[in-house]
């Protein structure tokens, strides 16, 4: 044998790492090498093994071929694990630059200085470079809670047990970073302030350079936790609103338009859904450029939304150039009449194309309940088809008109079957 690769317990256990593998190829190939092996007791030649390799590895992971010594496959598993953990790096590294930029142009963190101490608050003040925080200073205990609740500061610091206490008995969504200086620079003051609920404890002795740390502490974790609360609403905000228009998203319309229906027929209320799609949008976006279609899409978005109800209606984006309107609480004739509203209103004035004005109109379909059945999971489905159907024979019929469907789930499903091209 050429090497210790060429034994029945490394290619089995070969075949388990592969088989482990979350790519189906990599699942599918490794029974082919156990099965090799055992019926022919010699492993393929170590060029063969290569290109055996190299099927194995997924697309984004294939090399250039490179000339392997004997025991090639140990070579090419391990280049396939470097690879993996360069991608890895990668991401950390952009990750890495992101938070960087985006600390970097954070404003400072607002603070409250609360001291009963003068001396603790003028040396604080004088250990504390220039915006690293920015910080309002008061000796009232009262003064500075009535402030916090004013506007959040992300940083507290202050000589008072009694205000740290009061601090964390308050039942808020945001809690900040509390910074206590102690009177006695030994481990039984600090003590203290953690009992307290300080998150940082500092002696009053401390030298520049420790109170400066002590801070950039603070600091950090008042930045990372607004980085986070940025991100994580940046990223609420592209899952639930489309970026182009502002109204709700087709994600967002596909997750919230089944919770409505289920809870209209939990109670027995009524609800409708509108579909509406731009007429000759295409000669819109031939005419104007694409720049004067996604003006007349934004225009067109804010209008269906101004004779909505507040809170209560909403529109998403489902489609190129097609809207949902979703009206809770509001029945098949109700629903018609607010149709005709938006149709008319959506044609009164002329739409700004990148300064050109057009006119511009819109055809819709309904489909409206009174009550909307209980106990049939469909209903949403067979909603939007009927909705969809209605919308179809408004093009057909001239367009810039609303067509209207009512009825139970079967009389939906038979109307949402015929071919809008017919």
């Amino acid at each position: 044998m050429n090497s210790a690769l060429e034994t029945p317990q490394v290619v089995g256990r070969m075949s388990a790492h592969l088989a482990r593998t979350p790519d189906r190829r990599y699942c599918a190939c490794a029974p082919s090498i156990g099965i090799a092996r055992s019926s022919s007791r010699t492993l393929p030649r170590p060029e063969d093994r290569i290109e055996h390799a190299h099927f194995l590895i997924s697309d984004d992971e294939v090399t250039p071929k490179v000339s392997l010594p004997a025991g090639g496959h140990t070579t090419v598993i391990q280049r396939v694990l470097e690879r993996r953990s360069e991608k890895r790096a990668r991401t950390e590294e952009g990750t890495t630059a992101t938070m960087a930029v985006m600390v970097r142009v954070l404003p400072p963190p607002k603070a409250l200085l609360v001291f009963h101490n003068a001396q603790y608050m003028s040396e604080f003040q004088r250990h504390v470079a220039p915006g690293v925080l920015d910080y309002e200073a008061l000796a009232d205990e009262r003064e500075a809670l009535r402030r916090f609740e004013g506007e959040f500061r992300s940083i507290i610091v202050t000589d008072s047990l009694q205000f740290v206490r009061r601090l964390r008995s308050r039942r808020e969504a945001r809690t900040p970073f509390v910074v206590y200086v102690s009177a006695l620079d030994e481990p039984e003051g600090r003590e203290a302030g953690f009992a307290a609920g300080a998150d940082e404890c500092v002696g009053s002795g401390a030298g520049k350079r420790e109170f400066a740390a002590r801070i950039g502490v603070a600091k950090h974790v008042a930045d990372l936790e607004l980085i986070l609360r940025i991100t994580l609403e940046e990223n609420r905000k592209l899952s639930t609103t489309d970026d182009l228009t502002r109204v709700a998203s087709r994600r967002f319309f596909g997750k919230h338009f089944p919770r409505e229906v289920e809870r209209a027929a939990r109670y027995g209320r009524p609800l409708s859904l509108i579909l509406c799609d731009i007429d000759h949008f295409k000669t819109i976006n031939d005419t104007s450029g694409h720049a004067g279609g996604d003006d007349v899409l934004r225009h067109f978005g804010a209008r269906l939304q101004k004779l909505l109800r507040r809170k209560m209606d909403w529109v998403a984006r489902i489609g190129g150039e097609e809207f949902a309107i979703v009206l809770p609480e509001i029945g098949y004739q109700g629903a018609c009449e607010v149709a005709r509203k938006i149709c008319a209103f959506v044609g009164h004035a002329p739409f700004d194309a990148q300064g050109e004005m057009l006119k511009v109109t819109a055809s819709f379909g309904l489909c409206g309940f009174e009550i909307v059945p209980a106990d049939d999971p469909q209903t949403p489905n067979r909603m939007l088809r009927a909705a969809d159907a209605a919308l179809y024979r408004s093009k057909d019929n001239g367009r810039n008109r609303v067509t209207a469907t009512q009825g139970v789930p079967e009389e939906i499903a038979a109307r949402s079957a015929i071919n809008p091209s017919k």
